[in-house]
């Protein structure tokens, strides 16, 4: 008598273990992928603030070459098989409308993680918020040092130098080059404002109370600076701290030749646009400015295999845009930045690790100015803390001295 197992039994248990294991592989490659909110096998979801309209509209550019970017990447099949789904709005450069679109995209939207968000007071005011919630206020565009805080706001990380180390840069710079310098501050009368005031402050040191001659100020809504720049002149100050923003910088630059001042003219790196602020304000009017970088200027390495694929990006993705505006190259820069850390997540994207990626880099990007790199560690949210000082000649940008920073 034949106790086996008849073949078409066999045949059936065979396909039932095949197909068991099957499942449980599959299961297996399922469970390895990880998803928040605002990511799926297909999609990342990206929000965006950055001023369209308003007082610093010129900033509007960098979204605008952020998109250029992932429309680049999403030509070429995405992030690792996924789209960037980019959610760029308006604030205006209001806080409280920084406030009203961040929780749009945060709650309606259901982004995976806010990027770029534009202005100090801005990411201020969201910047609890976000933390509560425990969504990722990721490299930020602004140099806020309170934007490098992760045990306080461990959701949110800056990305450019900060300002009051770049106002530590000047001072000096000036003590080193003019150590006798009277000087005139115009400053912006806000959180940003405070904070590069507060580094170029401290680096001169106890000199400041003898070498700051005058300090003026002026709202993000005034028509004008133009009696600020008259009160700064009459003061006697031959040395000039510009800590404004676009509009304000290129309307001090025509003030400071209209009047017929010649002060040795230091300007805050967040107006150092060619395009966008020597271009209205008059390049003869500009020439002399000092400020200082940390990415390239493409006109000055225009022949570079690196430049000349940021041209093409531009090109192609943003024709309306100049892609000599040193905002476009920040805002296709830190596209590359969140682009690698998303890479590097794979299959793992949720925002509590997106942030632990976020916080282990050591990289270079191809726009950074040579001898310039991206670090961060678990604490320390300060991403790039090196510049090169600079002088426009009337065309162009011309280095002076080391790269300088830590």
């Amino acid at each position: 008598m034949n106790h086996g197992v008849s073949r078409p039994l066999r045949r059936f248990l065979k396909a039932g273990v095949a197909l068991a294991v099957g499942v449980a592989m599959a299961g297996a490659v399922q469970a390895q992928k990880k998803y928040d909110t605002g990511a799926t096998d297909t999609e990342i979801k990206i929000g965006h603030l950055v001023p369209y309209s308003g007082p610093v509209s010129a900033y509007g550019t960098i979204g605008k070459a952020v998109n250029a970017y992932f429309s680049k990447l999403n030509a070429e099949g995405g992030i690792n098989g996924r789209k960037i789904n980019f959610l760029s709005l308006d604030d205006a450069y209001t806080p409280s409308r920084t406030v009203e679109q961040a929780r749009k995209l945060v709650e309606q939207d259901e982004v995976l993680l806010l990027f770029g968000t534009l202005g100090t007071a801005h990411n201020m005011a969201i910047q609890r918020y976000m933390n509560a919630k425990k969504v990722p206020q990721l490299f930020v565009a602004t140099g806020a040092t309170r934007f490098g805080d992760p045990k306080a706001f461990p959701w949110t990380m800056g990305w450019q130098p900060t300002y009051q180390a770049e106002g530590t840069i000047y001072a000096q710079h000036i003590l080193s080059t003019k150590p006798n310098a009277k000087i005139g501050i115009l400053m912006q009368n806000d959180d940003f404002g405070k904070d590069y005031l507060k580094g170029f402050m401290d680096g001169l040191g106890d000199k400041a109370k003898t070498m700051v001659v005058s300090q003026q100020t002026y709202e993000v809504t005034d028509p004008t600076v133009d009696s600020q720049l008259v009160a700064l002149k009459s003061s006697g100050a031959d040395v000039f701290f510009s800590i404004t923003t676009p509009k304000f910088a290129a309307q001090a630059i025509r003030k400071v030749a209209e009047i017929g001042w010649k002060p040795t003219h230091y300007l805050a790196s967040v107006s150092q646009s060619v395009t966008s602020v020597f271009k209205p304000a008059g390049f003869e009017n500009a020439k002399g400015v000092i400020s200082a970088a940390y990415l390239r200027d493409p006109a000055d390495y225009k022949d570079t295999k690196e430049v000349q694929e940021y041209l093409a990006v531009m090109a192609k993705y943003y024709p309306g845009g100049d892609p000599n505006d040193s905002l476009n190259v920040l805002g296709y820069s830190s596209a590359q930045t969140l682009e690698f850390v998303l890479r590097k997540a794979g299959d793992n994207l949720t925002r509590e690790n997106v942030m632990k990626i976020a916080a282990n880099l050591s990289m270079t990007l191809p726009m950074l100015y040579p001898g310039i790199d991206i670090k961060t560690s678990a604490d320390d949210f300060h991403p790039i803390e090196r510049m090169q000082p600079q002088q426009f000649d009337g065309t162009r940008y011309v280095p002076m001295g080391p790269v300088l920073g830590r």
